[in-house]
């Protein structure tokens, strides 16, 4: 009788585990022990790149900014010291959608950043 549970157990614990691997390719979605490693690199590149994330997001708004403030006869590392000097709070992430979305007030943040610098 324990046998029989103990199948069921196993059973039941490889069921699940295929369920979470539904859509993989090839043997990692039907072979058991496949896709339990193929779960296992899953879940350590979801770690990973939940923190890279966070740093190709600065980096594309970096880039925005540089594009940006080229534009306004800046460099990237001018405005942002021109904006510590002024005193504006404004993340890299506001400032990119400035750029983008409303270019004529990016500018109006871009001279004041100029007219720091030059005080």
């Amino acid at each position: 009788m324990a046998r029989i549970k103990r199948g069921l157990q196993v059973k039941k614990r490889h069921k699940k585990l295929l369920r979470l691997t539904k859509g993989y390719k090839l043997g990692r979605n039907n072979l058991f022990r496949q896709a339990k490693q193929a779960l296992l690199k899953a879940g350590q590149f979801a770690y990973r790149d939940r923190r890279n994330k966070k740093r190709d997001f600065r980096k594309l708004w970096i880039v925005q900014l540089n594009a940006a403030a080229r534009v306004n006869g800046l460099s990237y590392s001018k405005l942002i010291a021109g904006l510590n000097k002024a005193e504006i709070t404004l993340n890299r992430k506001v400032l990119a959608e400035l750029s983008i979305s409303a270019p004529e007030q990016f500018a109006a943040i871009a001279e004041k950043a100029k007219k720091a610098l030059q005080d």
